[in-house]
């Protein structure tokens, strides 16, 4: 079941004895046990039907005892057990499987990790309780996830917005929904599109000087403007942390490469193809011009070299800085 799926049944009040709830993507496992926590039982009934366990402060005797009390003056009973990939013994799971108690909903929030499919719990739980996982989201599909979150709530991001968030932040959506949410209470009133300015006077991403600005300037081939951002990335890495700077040249000049092999597709399947807003078709147009095959072919590899180097791989006393700085000059030149 998705997390769309789950929350529907529980708005019907469709009730499973057993949900577990597990995956690296934190922010879906949250929503679901969120719902559970606030909306099942009435605030009346919470003092004495709902409880909330922590992995690292308990052991799944207590939580599974628990489960199987009878609710008192309230049709169900709620049990949450937080950060169960901390427990002890949670194999033993299986044996509350075989007889869950109707009138509990027992949740398991297993976060940051999979559960190890070869297990007998991890068969049993396909089986016998609302099983779902929820997987982390890659990089590319970052910026589209966010355009959709703000689009359900009415509103839009100017272009390459999303993309400097997504470098910026990650891809971890509880992050970034934290952010976001920040931006929309600080949106002057009647404005629907989040800008560059409004997020670099809220969250600190320079509307001048980030990754994706920084792909442009390469794309251009500016050396100037390529060797100022460089210099501020430099000033403040700790808001420019070369890893994602490193994995944006690196998602930038793929599908760059890309582009020379699927260039003749219709406009929409291309930016479907490179995983991209047909916005930015003409910019990829004018960059393969600036960049052949070979060239980006040799761009790659100079990109996994340095990544390599800025881990410390054939590297002794090299500053990011000035791995940055090499790996932009062998870039342009």
């Amino acid at each position: 079941m998705t997390h769309k799926q789950i929350i529907e049944e529980l708005e019907k009040k469709s009730y499973h004895p057993v949900y577990f709830l597990s995956g690296e993507e934190a922010y879906y496992i949250d929503l679901i046990s969120g719902y559970i926590e606030k909306n099942i039982l009435k605030e009346e009934e919470k003092t004495f039907n709902q409880h909330i366990f922590y992995g690292r402060d308990t052991d799944i005797s207590t939580v599974i005892n628990t489960a199987k009390r009878f609710p008192m003056m309230a049709s169900h009973q709620v049990v949450i057990l937080k950060e169960a990939q901390n427990i002890r013994d949670i194999d033993k799971l299986g044996f509350y499987l075989d007889k869950p108690l109707e009138s509990t909903l027992l949740v398991v929030n297993y976060k940051y990790k999979k559960l190890d499919k070869r297990t007998k719990l991890y068969k049993s739980l396909q089986q016998k309780s609302v099983f779902f996982e929820s997987p982390r989201l890659y990089d590319n599909k970052v910026p589209a996830w966010i355009a959709d979150y703000l689009k359900k709530k009415n509103y839009e991001l100017e272009p390459g917005v999303g993309q400097s968030l997504t470098d910026f932040l990650g891809n971890d959506l509880s992050k970034i929904v934290n952010e976001l949410e920040k931006l929309i209470i600080v949106m002057p009133p009647g404005s629907k599109t989040i800008t560059a300015s409004l997020v670099e006077r809220n969250i600190g991403i320079s509307k001048d000087y980030n990754n994706f600005e920084f792909q442009k300037a390469l794309a251009r081939k500016d050396i100037l403007k390529a060797n100022r951002i460089i210099q501020h990335f430099c000033n403040n890495p700790k808001n420019n942390p070369m890893p994602l700077t490193i994995a944006s040249l690196h998602n930038y000049f793929t599908r760059l490469l890309l582009y020379h092999y699927v260039k003749d597709k219709p406009r929409q399947q291309l930016a479907s193809v490179l995983k991209i807003n047909p916005y930015f078709i003409n910019e990829y147009q004018a960059a393969s011009k600036a960049y052949p095959t070979g060239k980006l072919a040799r761009i790659i590899s100079y990109i996994r070299e340095y990544d390599l180097k800025s881990k410390g791989v054939n590297n002794v006393s090299t500053s990011n800085c000035e791995l940055l700085k090499e790996l932009v000059f062998k870039i342009l030149h």
